[in-house]
């Protein structure tokens, strides 16, 4: 089979899952000399188109893992909104060095859903989104050197490819609940109405905030509201140049009190061919 084209296709809320799509779909369009395409759908205006793959894409697919599993708020688009017409894909997730659980079998569920032939499934370890204490520094030059490898194995798969692969095998259970968040005294940890906070001493009203969020929940006109809906994904934190987004909700800074204890072990990238 032949692949005309690369496309990295991927959601990223703080650049982790940016720098570790990118950084196989470039290793990939170099190997098999072809172009290459990147598609973002973190912010909303760019969910307002559909993503549509056709035959001879391979689509390096990537998502963040969230609570064990991909993204809830994201997966409406991702299951309506992409149409794989046929394409290979690679699918792609991050994980904040606890586990990626179920996400992978759940990225490869839904892309074989939309229409597209997974051949391969990668997880890589980068920093959480919550905390440096986890996985800080990466992706590294290890972890680079890993994806590069991933991407020189899809490559070589794909070449030798005569139909269409079938599903690529990855653990964990695609219809498996999500992972509860637990505080430092073990008990469920609930923090879902839980918002950034805003020290107005340090913030300028730039609105960087508001222009990156990728649910749009931050008011543009006053940056210290948030009416929409937060997933805590921890973009205007993490952008923020003047250090004035943060959250101060109990249960949210337990459960990141919990993880500091229990999972700066570092782990492993893992990928499946």
């Amino acid at each position: 089979m032949e692949v005309k084209r690369i496309v990295a296709a991927y959601w990223s809320a703080t650049g982790n899952t940016d720098k570790t799509v990118n950084t196989i779909a470039d290793a990939l369009a170099a190997a098999l000399a072809v172009p290459l395409e990147r598609r973002s759908f973190t912010r909303p205006a760019e969910r307002e188109t559909d993503l549509v793959f056709a035959p001879g894409d391979l689509v390096v697919f990537g998502m963040p893992t969230y609570a064990g599993k991909l993204p809830n708020k994201m997966l409406p688009f991702v299951r309506e909104h992409v149409q794989g017409n046929g394409a290979l894909a690679a699918a792609v997730v991050t994980f904040g060095n606890r586990s990626f659980d179920n996400a992978l079998a759940e990225l490869c569920a839904v892309l074989e859903a939309d229409g597209l032939h997974t051949l391969a499934g990668g997880a890589f370890a980068c920093r959480h989104a919550f905390t440096d204490a986890l996985a800080d520094g990466r992706p590294n030059w290890e972890d680079r050197r890993k994806m590069e490898d991933f991407a020189h194995g899809i490559a070589e798969k794909a070449k030798n490819l005569t139909e269409l692969p079938a599903p690529v095998s990855v653990p964990g259970d695609p219809d498996a609940p999500y992972y509860v968040p637990k505080g430092t005294d073990g008990l469920p940890a609930k923090f879902l109405k839980a918002k950034p906070q805003t020290d107005l001493s340090r913030c300028t009203g730039c609105g960087a905030c508001a222009r990156l969020c990728p649910m749009g929940a931050i008011d543009p006109a006053n940056v210290a509201e948030v009416p929409g809906t937060c997933i805590k994904c921890q973009c205007c934190v993490r952008k923020c140049t003047k250090h004035a987004k943060y959250f101060d909700d109990p249960a949210f800074l337990s459960h990141v009190a919990m993880l500091e204890q229990n999972f700066t072990e570092p782990k492993e990238d893992e990928a499946f061919l």
